[in-house]
């Protein structure tokens, strides 16, 4: 009888707080302020860590990094069209609902299930009269804080 590999995960201080990265069968899972922390190491949290730390200095504007997300299957679709919005811009939810087929009320909903924000950038995405919520870290202001790094020019 074999077991799962426990899944690995490390935590680092960024400018939006303390972050963990949690890797399992060879791709990231999850991301997230609220994770369990840990020091674990692997090639890959540590390709991680390096890009998160590259993005915060804004020497990366794109994470290339295995990633498997678990989500419906418009879910996947909404965080795909995430990651296809270009380092610095916005797209609302009207925009990613198009995208993905639905309607901007669940994109919303699945902006908010994001297992794996900033990587799968869900700040990107903003309401069409207004910067929208965030799920992470200290929600709206850490969403600020990201778009910030970025040098995002919200349309507001």
């Amino acid at each position: 009888m074999t077991t799962a590999a426990r899944p690995l995960c490390r935590s680092i201080d960024t400018p939006v707080g303390q972050f963990t990265v949690v890797e399992a069968g060879g791709a990231i899972v999850t991301t997230g302020w609220r994770g369990p922390g840990g020091q674990d190491r692997s090639p890959l949290l540590d390709m991680a860590v390096e890009q998160l730390q590259a993005y915060f200095a804004r020497r990366l504007q794109r994470f290339d990094l295995p990633l498997a997300p678990a989500g419906s299957a418009f879910e996947l679709a909404v965080w795909r069209g995430m990651c296809a919005i270009p380092y610095g811009e916005t797209r609302t939810y009207a925009d990613l609902a198009k995208v993905a087929g639905g309607v901007a009320r669940a994109v919303g909903q699945a902006c908010g299930s994001n297992p794996i924000p900033i990587i799968i950038p869900c700040h990107r995405v903003t309401g069409s009269h207004g910067l929208g919520g965030f799920s992470g870290g200290n929600g709206q202001m850490t969403k600020r804080r990201l778009l910030g790094i970025e040098g995002a020019m919200l349309a507001l």
